[in-house]
């Protein structure tokens, strides 16, 4: 009875089990701001190419986005986030020169992955 009570006193360890209890919850939560400040960043850049396409298409149809093409690849070229496949349509729909971009950001947080769609959408009328 002695040799039991004296082993459940015992602390010798301690600090290693807990450690083993808290370092995936930890981890999760660490690794899934990152990937949210991540998300975030990709989201506002792919809202910066959208509105920087649909201006372009706006402003300077003439010379640099003269066709849908040009203001696809002109939006891809501003998108500057982390690689999320993003993927840039221009219509002259609704409000003028619309762009939509979209995207898909995986957040891979330990034990826990997921895929997120990004969504970001601009419109600007046309000048002439």
């Amino acid at each position: 009875m002695k040799r039991l009570r004296a082993y459940w006193r015992d602390e010798h360890g301690g600090g290693a089990a807990e450690f083993a209890i808290v370092v995936f919850p930890f981890s999760a939560l660490i690794f899934g701001i990152i990937h949210l400040c991540l998300m975030l960043y990709a989201t506002q850049n792919l809202q910066f190419a959208a509105q920087g396409a649909a201006r372009c298409s706006s402003v300077m149809s003439t010379t640099t986005c003269n066709t849908p093409g040009a203001v696809q690849t002109y939006a891809a070229g501003l998108y500057k986030g982390p690689n999320i496949s993003a993927t840039f349509a221009y219509t002259t729909a609704g409000c003028g020169n619309t762009v939509t971009g979209n995207g898909s950001y995986t957040v891979n947080a330990v034990l826990v992955s997921t895929s997120v769609p990004l969504v970001a959408t601009a419109c600007f009328p046309s000048v002439h």
